[in-house]
């Protein structure tokens, strides 16, 4: 599941208006060719996981047409390297068996090396959004930047902002399923919309039911409209007969749709709805079967 990019380029925020940012002015040096074995990772790179299948393949464009575009480094001694931006690259190239590859020289303190390689990082399609979230609040923490200077930074709302960094106040089950793509980042802000006590309960649904975003949303402002509601109980194990019910159902209400059967056989479906509107959807839905 793609993410949007994040902002502008590294020249534009941490250029003549990266007031904020202490990055010396000192231009990129001229293209050098650089032994792998001379480069390192940056310690504080962002990005937690690389897609084997993904390196191989960019592995195989490399050893076909070479390193397109040169990776961005700061010297650390004479004999070594740390990674500002590239590291895919890199790591693809060891892949490819390549001795060397192109790289720009930037000059830049150690206090924001690791600002510079968040930043890129951020702008990069292939991040989940826990990533995106973990980037920018290493950004707030590490380099002093408010939400409103960090939005003016990457080129974003403030609202977008703080809609990442708030995924990081959700229940880590929630973090895993949107980190491993079960979810969406509209299905995450739809269950950081809940109360916490109810967050794991919409998570559940989400999965087992396949909610859509917009599902998940009616379901969510269902939950908050009615706080004195009893809590979703865990449903029971019931025949077969039931799920089935249930299952037909769901095609006509994305409402949640519960069974509860009492001990001497008899009991009731509940189909919850929010407004008046909702009603007048099932209406129009029954009409048109």
């Amino acid at each position: 599941m793609k993410n949007k990019g994040l902002g502008r380029g590294l020249d534009a925020i941490f250029g003549l208006d990266g007031a904020n940012i202490d990055v010396k002015s000192t231009p990129m040096s001229s293209m050098r060719e650089i032994e792998l074995s001379k480069i390192i990772p940056n310690p504080t790179q962002p990005r937690a996981t690389f897609d084997d299948e993904a390196l191989t393949e960019l592995a195989d464009s490399i050893r076909t047409l070479g390193v397109i575009q040169p990776i961005t480094v700061k010297r650390n001694t004479d004999n070594e390297y740390v990674i500002i931006s590239g590291e895919r690259r890199w790591r693809a190239s060891k892949a490819a068996g390549l001795a060397t590859i192109p790289a720009y020289i930037r000059e830049v303190n150690d206090a924001n090396l690791h600002a510079m390689a968040l930043v890129e990082n951020i702008q990069r399609q292939d991040l989940n959004a826990i990533e995106i979230a973990l980037g920018l609040q290493r950004l707030v923490d590490e380099c002093g930047l408010t939400q409103d200077s960090l939005a003016e930074k990457v080129g974003k709302k403030r609202s977008t902002v703080a809609n990442y960094m708030r995924l990081l106040r959700l229940p880590d089950e929630v973090q895993l399923a949107l980190k491993e793509g079960l979810i969406s980042m509209g299905h995450a802000k739809a269950i950081a919309g809940v109360p916490d006590e109810k967050q794991l309960a919409l998570l559940k649904r989400c999965l087992k039911k396949a909610l859509s975003v917009r599902q998940a949303e009616e379901m969510a402002r269902a939950m908050c409209e009615a706080p004195k509601a009893k809590a979703i109980e865990e449903e029971q194990e019931y025949p077969e007969s039931y799920t089935r019910l249930v299952e037909q159902f769901e095609k006509l209400f994305s409402q949640n749709i519960s069974i509860k059967r009492s001990k001497t056989g008899g009991g009731r479906i509940t189909i919850d709805f929010a407004s008046d509107a909702d009603i007048e959807q099932f209406v129009t839905r029954f009409d048109n079967l």
